[in-house]
């Protein structure tokens, strides 16, 4: 059902959608939806935290298989792999991590922005020792924002992320991080 409303989403999109729409591309009976999902926002969550269980799984085999001894290849990698997400991930241009939906769908305390600093700054404060408090998260936090912000305005500009603005943004943020940690 899941790979059924990636594809319904990237067509429709999320005011597209219906669990009917959902049902009938599943070749499943509305019933079944209703079974596991009560209703559409809770389809596209969990598409949206299989979709960042699927980025943290490739960010972490990526930092596995090349020789990153520097943070700011770690960074690389990440912006990297979410604009690879981009282009490869039916559901992912359209949802991204579930901000078109609803700022808190990946958890009901924090922002689904705050959910990815919490992920990053795991990886760099465990990877390459950075200094866990609360600058890190601030300077995430700036980063992610503004790493998303330029990214979604590559793939409005062309359908594979106009190359101009993703290497902007990866400047951009790279020499932001290099200046605050």
């Amino acid at each position: 059902m899941l790979d059924a409303c990636a594809e319904l989403v990237d067509e429709v999109g999320y005011d597209g959608l219906t669990t009917t729409l959902l049902a009938e591309r599943a070749g499943v009976a509305i019933g079944s939806v209703y079974q596991f999902f009560p209703d559409k926002r809770a389809i596209v969550q969990a598409l949206t935290l299989r979709s960042l269980e699927g980025y943290l799984e490739r960010l972490g085999a990526r930092l596995a298989e090349e020789d990153i001894s520097h943070w700011w290849d770690a960074v690389d990698a990440a912006i990297d792999e979410y604009i690879d997400m981009h282009r490869t991930i039916p559901g992912f241009r359209t949802l991204h991590f579930g901000d078109v939906v609803d700022i808190h769908l990946l958890d009901d305390e924090r922002d689904n922005n705050d959910v990815i600093v919490s992920q990053l700054a795991a990886l760099l404060i465990g990877r390459f020792g950075i200094v866990d408090g609360e600058r890190l998260q601030f300077v995430l936090a700036i980063a992610v924002e503004a790493a998303d912000a330029l990214i979604k305005m590559a793939f409005r500009r062309s359908p594979e992320g106009d190359p101009v603005v993703l290497g902007e943004a990866k400047a951009l943020i790279k020499d932001y991080l290099h200046h605050r940690l």
